[in-house]
C-alpha cells in the first residue's frame, strides 16, 4: 500500500480491512517495506562499515609506518646530510634527495601492494557491488592516495634534514 501518511496511523484500519476481506488470515505486523529492506541489508551494511573502518585504519598505519621509516632513515643520515650541506649542498637539494628516496621506497611498496591486492581481490569479488575486483579507478585512487601519503610523510623529515646546522658542533672541537 502506497501512502504519504505515517504508517502507524494506518496500521489499525488496514489490519481491520484485511481481516474483513479474509478472516482466516492471521494478523501480522504492519511494517513499511523500507523497514523490511533495511533489515535485510543491515548485515551487509555493517560488514561494509567494518571493511571501511579497517581500510581507514590500514591507511593510517601505512602513513605512520612510512613516516617512521623515513624519519628514522633521515635521523641515521643526519651527519651525512650535515657534511653535504657543509660542502655546499643547498636545502632544496637535500629535500629533493630525501623525497626521492621516499618515493623510491613508496613505489616499491605500491607495486608490491598492487600485485598482492590483485591476487586477493578475487576472494572479495562476491562482496563488491557494481564494481569489478580489478577496477582500474580504484587501483589508480589507491596508488595516488598512498603516493600522496608517502610524499607528505617524506616531506617532514626532508624539511627537518635540510635545517641541519652547517656549522654543527661535531665539526669543531674546543
Amino acid at each position: 500500500m502506497r501512502t504519504t501518511l505515517p504508517p502507524a496511523t494506518l496500521a489499525t484500519s488496514v489490519l481491520t480491512t484485511l481481516r474483513e476481506l479474509n478472516p482466516k488470515q492471521p494478523a501480522a505486523d504492519f511494517r513499511p517495506i523500507q523497514a523490511l529492506v533495511n533489515h535485510a541489508n543491515s548485515p551487509r551494511q555493517f560488514f561494509m562499515l567494518l571493511v571501511a573502518t579497517f581500510a581507514a585504519l590500514g591507511l593510517t598505519l601505512a602513513a605512520l609506518g612510512i613516516y617512521g621509516v623515513i624519519s628514522y632513515s633521515v635521523t641515521q643520515r643526519t651527519q651525512e646530510i650535515g657534511i653535504r650541506m657543509a660542502l655546499g649542498a643547498s636545502t632544496s637539494q637535500v629535500q629533493r634527495s630525501v623525497i626521492a628516496k621516499t618515493l623510491r621506497l613508496a613505489l616499491i611498496g605500491i607495486a608490491t601492494g598492487a600485485i598482492a591486492s590483485l591476487l586477493v581481490s578475487r576472494a572479495i569479488a562476491a562482496l563488491l557491488f557494481n564494481t569489478a575486483p580489478t577496477d582500474p579507478i580504484a587501483f589508480a585512487a589507491m596508488v595516488m592516495l598512498i603516493g600522496t601519503v608517502a610524499l607528505l610523510a617524506g616531506y617532514i623529515p626532508a624539511r627537518r634534514a635540510s635545517r641541519v646546522n652547517r656549522w654543527s658542533p661535531c665539526a669543531t672541537t674546543e
